[in-house]
């Protein structure tokens, strides 16, 4: 362990560099007199390196970058990125306003490997609570460089979680854990060579990354004779919502409304609102059925070797007695059972948030949740034990008490200056106080023969901090 003098403590230091804490650590860059560090165990940035499938497109417009939506004059703007690279007159021919997923990652890679704040091949490996001194209350941070093994320990004022999701494996995929040919849609550009040889492909989920990877899937096995099989337990392959107003619950008008309804509530709505950021989008749903459309051009669409079934989910799967795989299903609108046999599965099963081993030290002092979830107010700091005085916050880890835009791109610039504001303890970035046309809280009772007055979103955001 280093046992060098100590630093003064970082005023903010962030565990994880995904894109919500490059965020963070772009806008808490310039600020003078603000010392913040980040770090990921990673040698470098990396966004779902496994779904950067050729021609998949982002869906959120390109203002969904690091900085633009608070602060469009900052030097890591996707904007001053095309400038860099000298792309801002094709990307103005282009006239797309979704970026392809893989210039989004390199534009992300862009600003971490120039950051001064960002570290990477740095593992946090503890976080302590070391209470308060003549500098003011700090935790104790032990971080590793995993390239050399040295151990250093430095002191931070604030701490922000941004550790990201882990890629889910329903129970009933257990039995094939470790199968080469049962792989998570996370690994699917690394793991795509183990599906050679295989004749019949099967992918589970119907979310982006389902509809993501059944069309690669549909374009690299056009005549060859391969079945290829997408299984949903949705009812219906349903696009994603993406009207103008519907897009409002990605606003943090809805998110401060969202945040002061009681916590059953909120865990309904959010199982209630899978379309609203669960499903695929209707381009890539479009891209499909034209590829299936053409591929059946002067035949029965019956020839093809393809099934598409939702509304069936997967209660058991294991290897088949006679080699493949064997997936027990049932139909969800009939109740009928059957067994399918396939030679692969890829699971676009989704994502859960992490809770990243670093954090134990602290565990004792979080005010969990009786479900064992961060309780996490509006200016997303977790609450913790009275003892504990310094903040920790979360990015993406509070799906269940910000609602659907949580893990949002859109809302991450937001997320990342309300957290600033809230360290710094000043408005170190403005932010609007209404960001919605639509009114999502009921109206405020008023007295008989008067007209009812809808809550304005200061009172939304007074009402919900006086309930924490």
């Amino acid at each position: 362990m280093d046992t060098a003098a100590p630093q003064p403590p970082y005023d903010l230091l962030g565990v994880g560099i995904g894109p919500f804490n490059l965020s963070l650590a772009a806008l808490a860059e310039p600020v003078p007199g603000l010392r913040t560090l980040f770090c990921d165990q990673r040698p470098e940035f990396r966004w779902h390196h496994g779904m950067l499938v050729d021609g998949a497109r982002m869906q959120v417009p390109f203002l969904a970058d690091l900085v633009s939506l608070v602060d469009p004059t900052n030097p890591w703007s996707f904007l001053n990125y095309l400038r860099e690279q000298d792309r801002l007159f094709p990307f103005y021919f282009a006239e797309r306003f979704q970026l392809p997923r893989r210039e989004y990652d390199h534009y992300c890679r862009w600003a971490a490997e120039r950051l001064a704040n960002c570290r990477f091949g740095t593992e946090v490996t503890a976080l302590h609570w070391a209470g308060t001194s003549g500098e003011g209350p700090w935790y104790r941070v032990e971080l590793t460089d995993t390239a050399t093994g040295r151990r250093t320990t430095v002191r931070a004022r604030n701490l922000a979680l941004g550790v990201g999701t882990r890629p889910v494996r329903p129970e009933a995929f257990a039995a094939l854990a470790g199968h080469p040919r049962a792989f998570h849609s996370a690994d699917y550009l690394d793991r795509r060579a183990d599906l050679a040889g295989a004749r019949d492909i099967t992918v589970v989920g119907s979310g982006q990354s389902g509809a993501e990877v059944f069309l690669d899937l549909l374009r690299r096995h056009q005549d060859d004779g391969v079945r290829l099989r997408w299984l949903t337990r949705t009812r219906a392959l349903a696009p994603m919502e993406y009207s103008k107003l519907g897009l409002e619950h990605f606003t943090p008008d809805y998110t401060r409304y969202f945040h002061s309804l009681p916590g059953p509530t909120r865990d309904a709505l959010v199982d209630s609102q899978w379309q609203l950021h669960k499903a695929a989008s209707a381009e890539t749903l479009a891209e499909i059925h034209d590829h299936l459309y053409e591929r059946t051009i002067g035949r029965p669409i019956d020839t093809a070797p393809v099934e598409i079934t939702p509304g069936t989910g997967v209660t058991d799967a294991r290897p088949g007695p006679c080699g493949g795989l064997e997936l027990r299903c049932r139909h969800t609108d009939s109740g009928a059972e059957h067994v399918l046999r396939t030679d692969a599965v890829v699971l676009a099963t989704g994502y859960r948030a992490a809770r990243p081993a670093a954090l134990e030290p602290l565990a004792p002092l979080i005010d969990w949740d009786e479900t064992g979830r961060y309780r996490v107010d509006l200016d997303h700091r977790v609450a913790t034990r009275p003892e504990l005085t310094g903040g920790l916050y979360v990015q993406n880890a509070e799906l269940h008490t910000h609602g659907v835009g949580t893990p949002d791109l859109g809302l991450g610039a937001h997320r990342a200056a309300v957290i600033l504001n809230a360290v710094t303890g000043r408005t170190v970035h403005r932010l609007p106080t209404r960001t919605a046309w639509t009114g999502f809280a009921p109206p405020a009772p008023a007295p008989v023969g008067q007209t009812p007055v809808l809550p304005r979103p200061q009172e939304l955001t007074r009402a919900a901090t006086v309930g924490r």
